[in-house]
């Protein structure tokens, strides 16, 4: 579990140092993302894709794993940076409450169904009355 999180990030290498610091840190992420090479020289390679001023960089799909990687340790920085950014709100959405929030939207069509198959028999009741 990662420690409170800032509000705002100073940019987007400080987001991404944050998201890497909670999971685990330069050692563990980096073999995460170059699973194929020695642990130091995937470590080394992540901080130099984190140095804004060297030339390697992280790809999008690297990007958007760290994200997701973060969101499983519940440490957001990466997309509440992107959110601040973009002058986006950013607000995690907890599985749980998708799930109920989209059986609440089954319930209703399912009664709105309902409702239509009741006024469209009440016509054709009408009509052959």
């Amino acid at each position: 579990m990662v420690e409170q999180q800032k509000l705002f990030y100073d940019d987007w290498y400080d987001a991404a140092h944050t998201v890497v610091m909670a999971l685990g840190g330069k050692k563990e992420v980096g073999h995460m993302l170059w699973p194929q090479k020695d642990v130091e020289a995937a470590a080394r390679l992540l901080m130099h894709c984190l140095d804004r001023d060297r030339n390697e960089k992280l790809d999008p799909e690297q990007i958007c794993l760290l994200r997701r990687e973060g969101r499983k340790v519940n440490c957001h920085a990466l997309a509440y940076f992107e959110a601040q950014d973009s002058n986006y709100k950013y607000e995690p959405i907890e599985p749980e409450d998708e799930r109920a929030k989209l059986q609440r939207q089954y319930i209703a069509a399912v009664k709105h169904l309902s409702k239509l198959t009741e006024d469209m028999e009440a016509i054709d009741d009408k009509r052959s009355g």
